[in-house]
């Protein structure tokens, strides 16, 4: 990805964060990215391009930082650990899932970006179903849990409490003793 270009969807996320759907506007992100509108045009040929683009960029930065939750050796460790990443005090993390709940609930509307958003959270599931997987294959998780539905509970879970944090509705540290309590809950089994 051009620099240029990366320059505007880091600025496209910081908008939708700070302003929601609604506020991304391409002049508005040209101030915000140090960029003429032209240049936005010639990247994204238009608004929606931007709003698509930055949904994928979204998903690569969320991957990028939860990444290193794999880097634990036992399955379970794992998945808590990815999830709980999710949830961290970093500019980074805190502006990536506002952004990705403002498109979410711009989604209501705004039918295309249903497609697109259904198909980053079929795969965030199907991450986090696979990370299941994996320990029932190793014998460190029960067989009988339910992989997909356990992964999409998570998953979902992550990003409701995500929203009651950044709306001030629980702190972190609440946010994520619930997450590791709903990790237990649908992991530790006999």
């Amino acid at each position: 990805m051009s620099e240029r270009r990366n320059q505007i969807l880091e600025a496209a996320v910081r908008v939708i964060a700070q302003d929601g759907i609604r506020g991304l506007r391409v002049d508005k992100l040209a101030t915000a990215a140090g960029v003429s509108t032209a240049l936005i045009y010639y990247h994204f040929k238009d608004r929606t391009g931007v709003l698509d683009a930055a949904l994928e960029y979204i998903n690569h930065r969320a991957q990028r930082y939860t990444e290193h939750g794999l880097d634990t050796a036992q399955p379970r460790d794992r998945i808590e650990n990815t999830l709980l990443l999710e949830l961290q005090q970093t500019d980074e993390v805190r502006e990536t899932s506002i952004a990705w709940g403002e498109l979410r609930a711009s989604a209501v509307f705004n039918t295309h970006l249903r497609e697109p958003l259904a198909g980053s959270t079929h795969a965030w599931n199907t991450d986090i179903e696979t990370l299941i997987r994996d320990g029932q294959l190793t014998g460190s998780l029960s067989a009988e849990i339910d992989a997909a539905a356990a992964a999409e509970r998570l998953t979902t879970l992550v990003e409701g409490l995500s929203e009651r944090w950044h709306s001030g509705s629980v702190s972190l540290d609440r946010a994520r003793a619930l997450l590791t309590g709903a990790v237990a809950v649908e992991l530790d089994r006999p």
